[in-house]
């Protein structure tokens, strides 16, 4: 298991997963970092797209509110499918799911991110924690960071007014 070393007087939430990378990585940890301030990632699953489960709309229960977001709506979530291959095909080589490597990545990014995933379901609780057991290599993060890269992703992570409240 991790032992986590932070210790902290102030802690930051944000999203940060595979699919969301940019603003976190490349201003918010930075400032965390320099000020001893925890990083809580919230979404480390991406909403749970990284699970591999939702790669088309339909896929989606009628009333989840997953389909306001644009990352979920048709045109986007198609290109946002074809990002899986490589998560899925090395969750097979760890024998692991997509959705508990996609947690890993995160766990391994330092000692300092706290990811939150949230879940309504005590199996997905289980498999969110033995994420902690996944051992990544040095080439499975270059892997996982070709695969996903800042800004890949297509559509905003919310509505248009809600991203206009995000101050962005």
């Amino acid at each position: 298991r991790r032992a986590v070393k932070v210790a902290p007087i102030a802690a930051l939430q944000t999203e940060y997963s595979l699919w969301s990378r940019d603003h976190a990585e490349q201003e918010i940890l930075p400032t965390c970092r320099e000020l001893g301030v925890a990083y809580v990632a919230y979404s480390p699953l991406g909403r749970g797209f990284l699970s591999g489960q939702f790669k088309a709309p339909e896929a989606l229960p009628a009333n989840d509110r997953r389909h306001e977001h644009p990352r979920f709506q048709a045109e986007h979530l198609a290109k946002n499918a074809a990002l899986l291959p490589p998560l899925e095909t090395l969750a097979a080589k760890k024998n692991c799911t997509p959705a508990q490597l996609a947690l890993a990545w995160v766990l391994h990014r330092g000692d300092d991110i706290l990811p939150i995933p949230g879940t309504k379901r005590v199996k997905w609780l289980e498999q969110n924690i033995a994420a902690l057991d996944i051992k990544l290599s040095a080439a499975d993060l270059a892997e996982l960071d070709k695969a996903f890269p800042p800004g890949v992703t297509s559509g905003t992570r919310y509505p248009e007014g809600a991203m206009k409240q995000l101050g962005r």
